[in-house]
């Protein structure tokens, strides 16, 4: 169940938009093994007054953060990073070095789910020791 928050520059079109959420997804469920359905993305726009950036970086910068449930690998986190960014590297224009990853994981008993139980008692329903 992550929680997926991307902020980019305003101005990117709708088919931009929609295959930067897609391909973020994909590599959740290819490499963590979140069911397909598990999807809970949010984009956030702003004009470059209000998103400051080192002058190394374009205009098609993408900060992706997430929050996850704990337990995955080092290993199985770094491959998710690898293949975000081989994933939003291909065909886009995005340059890997645009591309920031930042992956919190509170402790289950932080989130509330399925009618605001803690995931502690709950469960997540799905394998996260990958």
């Amino acid at each position: 169940m992550p929680l997926v928050k991307i902020t980019i520059r305003s101005g990117k079109s709708v088919v931009y938009k929609t295959a930067l959420l897609d391909r973020v997804h994909n590599a959740l469920v290819q490499t963590f093994r979140i069911p397909e359905h598990d999807r809970y993305q949010m984009l956030h726009e702003l004009d470059s007054e209000h998103f400051e950036t080192p002058s190394n970086k374009t205009d098609n910068i993408a900060i992706i953060e997430m929050s996850v449930f704990k337990g995955r690998s080092d290993e199985t986190r770094q491959r998710l990073y690898k293949v975000i960014v081989d994933n939003l590297t291909k065909n886009s224009g995005i340059k890997d070095d645009d591309i920031m990853i930042v992956l919190y994981e509170p402790p289950l008993e932080n989130w509330g789910i399925r009618g605001g139980k803690p995931a502690s008692e709950v469960g997540p329903g799905f394998k996260i020791e990958i």
